[in-house]
């Protein structure tokens, strides 16, 4: 089978894309298939490349716009191309955080109280006040902590707003909740192990402490019964109900015993540090026995989307 390795793309987290695929194409295995990486460096690059490829599935390494957002997802579908992962719909949804936010809200799963501005114009220190500091400032799209800030004040309030516009067209602004840091991944509807996240620099899990050597301590986190089973229930609720397929990774804040859902990445990082890996190797996955359950599901799941278009 001819794969195409996506990645590159034109958003903020083109370096972690690239590194994702990177490794994707370390540990394909070469006697599946044939391995045929794809940079993108414009958004009109896709079609054009992945037509000269001639593969039969696209593995997607992308992260953020154009990429993560269901448009990718949707140029594919539209040329008859598998591709990993979830559908367009599910990609837009979770790219939102607002959208998604609302969607969970209302199915009763936790997530931070928060503030949705759509420009500088609603700019409101007394809205944000009554939030109470300290809050996170993020922009409302994109991801890998990138553009996001921990914000103790008013005065720190008004630059972390604009280099968050400066990333997007809106941002949100939530409280700030000390707590356990977990993640959550999800492959066909099962939750691997749980892991626990503890920054090693700052009191949140910043892009620094992601991408850096030694920036966080990451292991399987062994919580009560009864939490465990709240946090595995809020995942699993999350993932279905924004339509998730094939995997996804669901990231959380456990504040006194209830979890409360930040995000759920429909693509998440790959990289030789990053958190997904981590919990299926803790499941007793290898990364090349991880992205055979990807591709073989995700060919599954789009033969079953045209079967039902038909």
């Amino acid at each position: 089978m001819k794969i195409g390795v996506i990645m590159g793309g034109i958003s903020s987290e083109r370096e972690v894309s690239m590194k994702t695929g990177q490794e994707m194409i370390n540990h394909l295995d070469r006697s599946c298939y044939e391995v045929v990486p794809i940079v993108i460096e414009h958004q009109e690059d896709l079609i054009t490349q992945v037509q000269q490829a001639g593969i039969d599935c696209a593995l997607l390494a992308l992260h953020g716009q154009y990429g993560e957002d269901g448009t990718v997802q949707g140029a594919l579908a539209t040329l008859g191309i598998p591709y990993t992962g979830s559908g367009v719909l599910a990609s837009s949804l979770c790219m939102n955080k607002q959208l998604s936010k609302m969607l969970l809200k209302a199915a009763g799963v936790h997530t931070p109280a928060g503030l949705f501005w759509q420009g500088v114009d609603d700019y409101d220190s007394q809205a944000v006040e009554q939030l109470g500091y300290p809050v996170i400032v993020k922009p409302n799209t994109g991801g890998s902590s990138i553009g996001v800030q921990l914000v103790q004040n008013e005065k720190e309030l008004l630059p972390a707003v604009q280099e968050a516009f400066r990333l997007g067209q809106a941002i949100l602004i939530e409280s700030y909740m000390k707590g356990t840091e977990l993640t959550c991944a999800i492959i066909d509807g099962e939750v691997l192990p749980i892991i626990g996240i503890r920054s090693a620099h700052s009191e949140w899990f910043d892009y620094k402490a992601k991408y850096e050597d030694g920036g966080a301590e990451e292991k399987v986190i062994q919580l009560p019964p009864v939490t465990q089973q709240r946090v595995r229930e809020a995942a699993l609720t999350s993932y279905r109900l924004l339509e998730c397929k094939v995997y996804a990774r669901v990231d959380m804040i456990l504040c006194q015993d209830i979890p409360y859902v930040l995000e759920v990445n429909t693509l998440p990082g790959m990289t030789a540090g990053s958190l997904f890996p981590k919990s299926a190797a803790a499941a007793g996955m290898t990364v090349t026995q991880l992205l055979d359950r990807i591709i073989a599901s995700s060919l599954h799941e789009r033969k079953q989307e045209i079967f039902l278009m038909k």
